[in-house]
């Protein structure tokens, strides 16, 4: 980075855990500037073992710290570190000590613990309370599913970012806006629950006080800094830990009439309000409020994203024994009649877990009596038709349900790369898609923590006009 970028601003890490790698990002931010550069990958691959489907967290903040010292050698002026990550998976702690792998959300075990929930207290009422659509695997819905002498042993639950704060700085919080994707926020104000915590016999000791996006966690720890290479102070700086909420601050929408989709594993299909929006046509439409930056609400749907895709073509890989060029295959996808393949529900329980997708959308065509594809390029397109317009109408309902008259729906994150993606979700819509920033998430993380530290100033939408001036996203007008 030259010495003019330098000093027009200041530097801050990142470190983006994703569901299927992590990244460390440096970024450099100043009023009229925002650079950010990956400067370590690394792959976050789940565990089976006996008791189910775990991610390996030690290997992942090995490999983060790993990434920050890169980060440090690089950039030896970096002022603060932020973490974000996917939502609802935790690791339960006694005295500070992990007491074991993190169930991944994938993990089959989630379904005893929503009926124990619900024979508490049903969908409905949990609804009015947390705002939050039904996810077998939202927090609640896991803790409810730990063995009960394990519960009652463990003293703190961290979420997967907070639980590498807390081994960055020996500070032990929960973030607002991934802590609201657990069940356990009041959707009114954002405070742990606690007459759902004791309505559900879970243990409110192990919920750790709550920090806001742009607070400071703590200092990096001693051993930690020297580990790292810092050669000064150098805060853990809280951002909007659920990976959602740092994407959308980097949506670069100039007006309310926008709706977003961060699309990556998951698509997260929604619009920007300021307050919850509780209704029954909501809880209906299995929307859900999540905390974002600022106080503001995203009210979206969780659809199901680039899995199903990225599935499908790992199978493919592991049959061959050779990889795919998948933007080839796009390529000849883009060639196949839409009209020849079916438009599948993308968000069928049964495209979850791991497995063979292809398998599992031809039971689909069989079950609904449409003709399944025939070749890959055809799976690949029916696959893209049935997220654009899983995507399309889910982007219209959420305008609907919010009072947004949606103009113009941006798509950010991983999903901004897929031109057909893009091109076809803007046809079935019948709206305008802008694409990028595919960084939006590191970019939102980045921007948290140059405004804590007044490298930058304003309110999301100046952050956010920031985006726009400084990075080029691509226009697809929707085709008859």
């Amino acid at each position: 980075m030259s010495a003019d970028v330098r000093a027009s601003g200041g530097t801050v890490a990142a470190v983006d855990l994703g569901a299927t790698s992590g990244r460390v990002i440096v970024g450099h931010v100043g009023p009229d500037t925002l650079d950010a550069g990956v400067v370590a990958r690394f792959p976050n691959d789940p565990v089976h073992t006996p008791d189910g489907l775990h991610w390996d967290v030690l290997a992942l903040y090995g490999a983060a710290v790993g990434g920050l010292r890169d980060a440090f050698r690089a950039e030896p002026g970096i002022r603060s570190v932020g973490v974000d990550s996917w939502a609802v998976d935790y690791g339960l702690l006694r005295g500070g000590r992990l007491l074991g792998n993190p169930f991944h959300y994938r993990d089959a075990r989630t379904a005893a613990g929503v009926e124990a929930v619900h024979a508490r207290m049903p969908h409905a009422g949990l609804f009015a309370r947390n705002g939050l659509q039904l996810l077998p695997f939202n927090t609640l819905y896991q803790l409810a599913a730990e063995p009960p002498d394990l519960l009652g042993f463990a003293d703190t639950a961290l979420l997967i970012p907070d639980l590498l704060g807390y081994w960055l700085t020996g500070v032990a919080r929960a973030e607002r806006t991934n802590a609201s994707t657990t069940g356990l926020l009041r959707v009114a104000d954002r405070e742990w629950d606690d007459d759902l915590v004791s309505a559900l016999g879970l243990p409110r000791g192990i919920l750790p006080p709550l920090i806001s996006p742009g607070e400071t966690l703590g200092m990096l720890l001693p051993d930690v800094a020297v580990s790292l290479g810092a050669d000064g102070p150098t805060a853990v700086t809280a951002v909007g830990s659920h990976d959602t909420a740092s994407a959308v601050v980097a949506v670069p929408m100039r007006a309310d009439a926008a709706a977003y989709i961060s699309c990556g594993t998951w698509g997260l299909v929604g619009v920007e309000v300021a307050q919850p929006v509780l209704t029954a046509d909501a809880l209906a439409a299995t929307f859900t409020n999540e905390g974002g930056v600022d106080g503001r609400v995203r009210l979206l749907r969780n659809v199901m994203g680039l899995w199903v895709l990225t599935e499908t073509v790992r199978g493919w890989e592991r049959a061959d024994g050779a990889r795919i060029d998948l933007p080839a295959l796009l390529a000849t996808a883009a060639d196949v009649d839409a009209a020849r393949v079916p438009v599948f529900d993308v968000d069928d329980a049964r495209f979850l877990p791991p497995g063979d997708m292809p398998a599992r959308i031809d039971a689909w065509c069989a079950e609904h009596g449409v003709a399944r594809p025939g070749t890959r390029a055809e799976y690949v397109r029916s696959i893209v038709e049935s997220l654009a317009q899983a995507f399309a109408t889910t982007a219209i309902a959420a305008g609907r349900l919010g009072g947004v008259d949606v103009q113009t729906i941006h798509i950010v994150g991983g999903g901004a790369l897929n031109a057909l993606l893009c091109q076809r979700t803007a046809d079935r819509a019948g709206l305008p898609v802008v694409a990028g920033p595919v960084e939006a998430t590191a970019l939102g993380n980045v921007l948290v923590q140059a405004r804590a530290l007044g490298l930058v100033a304003g309110s999301l939408e100046a952050l956010r006009d920031l985006v726009v001036r400084t990075h080029e996203p691509r226009r697809f007008e929707p085709r008859a």
